[in-house]
């Protein structure tokens, strides 16, 4: 067992985590995952939990604590009227689909092959965004079925396996078809909605009974990071709403893009390290 030290440490770090996470929950209409599957990764690793279940402990905890902070974004940014409520009307089947489908891969994928999914991922969106921003564009409107239900369905697979809330995806998804980054950001928060709550009950029977995970864990939940988190992460995400309206459209893409690099450099170097 860790010295006092360091489990004080780890509450430290866990503690800020909680406060970052909660914070880009507002500003890009995430659930804040994208932040805490590293830092989970690092911290679970650093406290003797085997590697072959570490990925997989970060991605189910992180959408445990999506479902709330997503919930507070969501009621954030509806309260502005961004959000575009007929888009997720449209996805209350298809998103929580492929969130369920992502909890059935993740118990036959590698922890290594969690952490390159996660990686590539987030730097095909940030180059995305960096790049070819304002240069492309798939149409003014978005597509009708049944392509926007298999797009649902990605998105909820995607974000899934990246234990994410779905912002990352979906703002693509909709400024690709021209729609303004803030109803975006704002839209994303209800698809982490969508995503979080399904797939939070399907990595608890992913990981059920699974060995090597550490105490006070529910399949692939772990509840101690979940109580250090929580309630930080939830007191700050309506700030970050604040911040996305206040902001420009470049603005909010160039933060995205950046946070996006570093998250995948960080799991890129923990394959070749």
């Amino acid at each position: 067992m860790p010295p006092i030290a360091d489990i004080l440490l780890f509450a430290v770090m866990l503690a800020a985590a909680g406060a970052v996470s909660g914070l880009l929950a507002g500003v890009f209409g995430i659930g804040g995952g994208a932040v805490l599957v590293p830092v989970f990764y690092q911290v679970f690793g650093y406290a003797g939990i085997p590697e072959d279940v570490i990925m997989h402990l970060a991605v189910g905890t992180s959408t445990a604590l999506i479902v709330p902070t997503s919930l507070r974004s969501f009621r954030a940014h509806l309260t502005r009227g961004a959000v575009d409520m007929g888009l997720l009307k449209g996805w209350l089947i298809a998103v929580p689909a492929g969130a369920l489908l992502a909890t059935v891969v993740v118990a036959f994928v590698s922890s290594e092959g969690l952490r390159l999914f996660f990686a590539v991922m987030g730097l095909v969106l940030a180059a995305r965004m960096l790049f070819l921003s304002n240069r492309l564009h798939m149409g003014t409107e978005l597509p009708g079925q049944p392509w926007r239900f298999l797009v649902g369905v990605g998105i909820g697979l995607f974000s899934g396996l990246m234990g994410v809330g779905g912002g990352v995806f979906n703002n693509t998804f909709m400024t690709l078809y021209g729609r303004p980054i803030h109803q975006a950001v704002a839209t994303s928060s209800g698809v982490g909605v969508l995503i979080s709550i399904p797939a939070f009950f399907g990595f608890i029977y992913a990981g059920w009974g699974e060995p090597g995970l550490p105490p006070f864990s529910t399949g692939y939940v772990n509840w101690i990071a979940f109580a250090v988190i929580f309630p930080i992460a939830m007191v700050v995400t309506p700030y970050g709403a604040q911040i996305a309206h206040s902001l420009n459209k470049r603005q909010l893409e160039l933060g995205f893009a950046l946070f996006l690099l570093f998250v995948s450099a960080r799991f890129f170097w923990s394959l070749v390290g």
